[in-house]
């Protein structure tokens, strides 16, 4: 690892409680898997892995006034669970705190929660690594999931966003629009592609 990197590990640390910390660094090491394997930028991949959380462990009532002090649209959605607004706010961090300028990474950071519609492959590595780094135990299909993401990125994409969905549903959780929105593009991708294939 470069020595940027490192340092921008020793100040994440401090910003960060344990458990947090242990997360980021699982998520750091899986998004440099998925890089490798995938053919992506190995620095950007472990740099946005780094930063992924970087404003997690700001309080819920400080998060929303951090966004709303610097114009960070803050949704519905985000109000009533200020909990995600860390995306937006990490990506935010990640560029004042941090030094980041790269587009890629900031926009990485700002949708490893939700997603979005018609993700770049850096995207789809933090959002992926994020939910299948070797401390998570509770997501539901992890040793399927995380075979899959050796195998097939979008695929794995689109199953870790339907297990989300119904994960959510179940525990009647506040669904964030966003989810949804990425869950519905990735379906009709997925469908227009089995069409083309029955077509041929």
């Amino acid at each position: 690892m470069t020595e940027t990197i490192l340092k921008m590990q020793k100040k994440v640390k401090r910003y960060l409680d344990k458990d947090r910390y242990d997360h980021t660094i699982g998520v750091m090491h899986t998004a440099g898997c998925l890089a490798m394997r995938y053919g992506a930028n190995l620095e950007q991949a472990l740099t946005a892995g780094l930063l992924h959380d970087c404003a997690k462990c700001v309080p819920a009532d400080e998060k929303i006034k951090l966004c709303e002090k610097n114009h960070i649209e803050i949704s519905d959605a985000e109000y009533k669970n200020p909990g995600l607004l860390h995306a937006k706010l990490g990506a935010f961090f990640a560029q004042k705190k941090y030094g980041i300028e790269n587009e890629e990474i900031l926009r990485s950071i700002e949708s490893h929660t939700t997603g979005r519609p018609n993700m770049s492959l850096l995207d789809k590595i933090i959002y992926i690594a994020d939910y299948i780094e070797p401390g998570r135990d509770v997501a539901p299909n992890l040793p399927e999931v995380r075979a899959l993401a050796f195998v097939d990125i979008d695929a794995c994409l689109y199953r870790i966003l339907e297990d989300t969905l119904a994960y959510l549903a179940e525990k009647g959780a506040t669904l964030d629009p966003a989810t949804e929105e990425t869950f519905l593009y990735y379906k009709n991708l997925k469908n227009s592609d089995s069409e083309k294939e029955d077509k041929n």
